[in-house]
């Protein structure tokens, strides 16, 4: 399973996401990483997609982002559509009825409230339908380039992993990883881990073969590795 604890070198967040930076250039970049590169910089939409990757793939999220906003861009635009057109642009989805519900909400509110776009503000954007910390986060820091940390599935495992935190949810690894990494990191580490998690420290049998980070990783509760 590579090398064992007592082996391993002090873990270097710096020396880390360096060396995962190169690793994961060949792979998708993570969908709203993804879908900022292209120009779909606003709150909005950067909220809208991450709603839409909610329980879904971002295979499945990006085009299904792509025809959302082909179609409509801007909370004025948004608002102007039939929930049920909104429900199939979305369709491929997790849960795509209630996300229609949702979106066609906070467009309302965007429009009714703060002028027909989304102000970067945590207590705002949490306060919207469907909203959690993780896409308010992700919001705040692609969109509006304010530190913070969006915490998924593939953040929480790879950090527990390594040993650097001892969480049993992704709450609880947000609150964690705000205590110890430096906030020059906080944006780039979910743009990092998750194409990180999925293709090489993936959730069942991660390839500590060829990991960039396995001198410093604790490998913890892997038993079965490639």
């Amino acid at each position: 399973m590579g090398a064992s604890s007592t082996e391993k070198i002090p873990f270097d967040i710096d020396v880390a996401l360096e060396r995962i930076n190169k690793a994961v250039e060949p792979y998708p970049k993570a969908a709203l990483f993804e879908l900022f590169g292209d120009g779909y910089t606003s709150p909005f939409e950067q909220l809208v997609a991450c709603m839409i990757s909610i329980r879904t793939r971002d295979e499945t999220t990006l085009p299904v982002a792509l025809r959302l906003f082909a179609r409509a861009r801007t909370p004025a635009e948004v608002l102007a559509l039939p929930i049920e057109e909104l429900d199939d642009l979305i369709r491929e989805s997790a849960f795509h009825a209630a996300k229609a519900a949702q979106i066609h909400a906070i467009a309302e509110r965007s429009v009714a409230e703060f002028g027909g776009s989304l102000p970067c503000d945590f207590v705002t954007l949490v306060s919207l339908p469907g909203v959690g910390p993780k896409c308010a986060n992700l919001v705040l820091g692609i969109a509006c380039g304010q530190p913070r940390i969006g915490v998924d599935i593939h953040v929480h495992r790879v950090t527990n992993r390594w040993g650097i935190v001892e969480t049993t949810s992704p709450e609880a690894t947000l609150v964690a990883l705000e205590e110890m990494l430096p906030t020059r990191h906080w944006i780039e580490i979910n743009r990092l881990l998750v194409p990180f998690g999925k293709h090489i420290c993936t959730g069942t049998r991660p390839w500590c073969s060829v990991c960039p980070v396995l001198d410093m990783c604790r490998q913890v509760g892997v038993t079965n590795c490639r």
